[in-house]
């Protein structure tokens, strides 16, 4: 039988970079009023990590910037 499944291979760098993008995800959808069930916050998180303060968009506006920074981030064009 053959095996059609496709597998990417991440190396540290890209998987620690899909991990913050996730964050980011997850707090959007927080913004959004989705509530996690169990565990800490994706804002709990960033908050905690990278030593930031204010609600929840303000966060979010921040650590945008610093994805941005960090070429994690890519801005879409305005226009």
């Amino acid at each position: 039988m053959e095996n059609n499944e496709n597998i990417i291979i991440l190396g540290k760098e890209q998987t620690s970079a899909f991990r913050l993008l996730t964050l980011r995800q997850g707090l959007k959808l927080e913004l959004k009023g989705m509530k996690i069930s169990r565990g800490r916050s994706s804002y709990s998180i960033i908050k905690t990590e990278f030593g930031l303060k204010g609600n929840k968009q303000s966060v979010l506006d921040q650590f945008s910037k610093i994805l941005e920074d960090r070429k994690i981030l890519i801005p879409l064009a305005n226009g």
